[in-house]
């Protein structure tokens, strides 16, 4: 029988089982391995067999845009704002003596037109005339004794002359009772002159020209000094009151705290509304700015002064009639050199686009007033520039545009509109 030898290493494995434990884990690292390189080489192999798409050119489109000149002429800045017709002068018809009204005017009635110095109101004269009757007897009976004593004073002058000796006194000479009747006279004529104002009371007359704008009394009431008769104001003259705010008071160079006089006039204003469906116009000039800034809006409110609004300043015979609510367009001040755009072309308060060499240009102007339609422009801006007028999305300074004209956009339009007929 033959007898197999095996042989051991020193830790007393078999030196066949070794061998096969390090075949297997050679196999088991290395085999992923071999596969991810294998994918890796079919990969490739699939590129190079797959068609190698063509690189395209950046093409940058530039943005068609509208574009202006801006026009240079002198320019007047106005200002666009509304009011209030108010009376100058309104007041409160009261009587100073009371009695009973024995008169009305047919003047006085609410919407009634009065002229200056028309009795309005009289009230009952008999109590007032018996006090004048009473005052003018008391003056001829102080006349009277006035009289007596100076025919006393001159007996007494002329008796101390041929009887008497050394300076006669002012009692001898009836200089006490003489001053004493002269002022007796002077009061019964001051009672006298009382009696007749008393009397001159009883006619309530109108101080101006003006209209009525109510009545609280009428004939037979009786009535106590101060008591309310009725409302009156004057139609010579009328104020608008005009709201104005700081960038308004900048346009018109109208200081905080105007007054006009014969040097520094105030700007003209024309007002207008529409009256029984008419448009109407007036005129008038702002005379005064008010005495402090309103705290409720934070405007100064101007005053516009309209002579004789129911006469010459009315509007082919129709009056500028107070509390009728008016658009005011003030004249303001003179730009000799400014520039006007459309109002398209400024982007929000002080910003301009310009097309300068297929560029867009971002640039910031001066702006002295603006409109639904135009813009004035004082600075920043020069007749050759080429303004933007149409929208332009998400601007920068550099991006590419193209000028087009008006007209080619009209017959893009029109091209549309054939199409969409069709």
């Amino acid at each position: 029988m033959s007898q197999q030898t095996s042989y051991s290493n020193p830790a007393g494995i078999p030196v066949k089982k070794s061998k096969a434990r390090l075949i297997g884990r050679i196999i088991f690292f290395f085999l992923p391995l071999l596969i991810l390189v294998a994918g890796i080489i079919g990969f490739m192999l699939l590129g190079l067999k797959s068609p190698v798409a063509e690189k395209e050119e950046d093409n940058i489109k530039s943005v068609a845009v509208l574009v202006e000149k801006p026009s240079l002429a002198p320019v007047h800045l106005r200002v666009l704002t509304q009011g209030e017709v108010q009376a100058r002068i309104e007041i409160d018809l009261v009587p100073q003596v009371g009695g009973k009204i024995e008169y009305i005017s047919p003047s006085f009635l609410q919407g009634g037109i009065f002229k200056k110095g028309e009795v309005l109101i009289r009230i009952e004269t008999a109590d007032f005339d018996l006090r004048v009757v009473q005052a003018d007897a008391v003056v001829a009976q102080a006349q009277q004794v006035l009289i007596r004593e100076e025919a006393e004073a001159q007996i007494a002058a002329r008796d101390w002359e041929e009887l008497g000796e050394g300076e006669a006194s002012a009692l001898t000479l009836r200089q006490p009772q003489l001053a004493q009747a002269k002022a007796s006279l002077a009061a019964a004529n001051a009672s006298l002159a009382d009696a007749k104002l008393q009397l001159g009371r009883t006619s309530i007359r109108a101080p101006f020209a003006g209209r009525v704008r109510t009545k609280a009394a009428d004939v037979g009431q009786f009535v106590t000094p101060g008591a309310r008769l009725g409302s009156i104001f004057s139609t010579d003259v009328v104020d608008v009151r005009l709201p104005l705010t700081d960038v308004e008071l900048a346009k018109l160079d109208l200081p905080l705290a105007f007054v006009e006089d014969e040097n520094n006039p105030g700007p003209d204003v024309k007002l207008s509304a529409v009256v029984a469906g008419k448009p109407r116009v007036w005129t008038g000039r702002i005379t005064r700015t008010d005495s402090a800034i309103d705290r409720t809006t934070r405007v100064l409110f101007a005053f516009v002064e309209v002579q004789e609004p129911y006469g010459k300043g009315a509007d082919n015979g129709m009056p500028l009639i107070v509390g009728l609510f008016v658009q005011a367009e003030v004249q303001g001040r003179s730009l000799p050199d400014a520039m006007t755009i459309s109002r398209s072309a400024l982007r929000g308060n002080d910003v301009v686009y310009l097309a300068k060499d297929d560029a867009l240009e971002i640039v910031t102007v001066e702006v002295a007033s603006s409109d639904r339609n135009s813009a004035i422009i004082t600075s920043g801006l020069s007749v050759t520039d080429n303004v933007i007028t149409s929208p332009v999305r998400g601007a920068s300074d550099g991006m590419v545009v193209q000028i087009i004209t008006r007209a080619a956009v009209n017959t893009v339009d029109d091209a549309s509109q054939e199409t969409k007929g069709e």
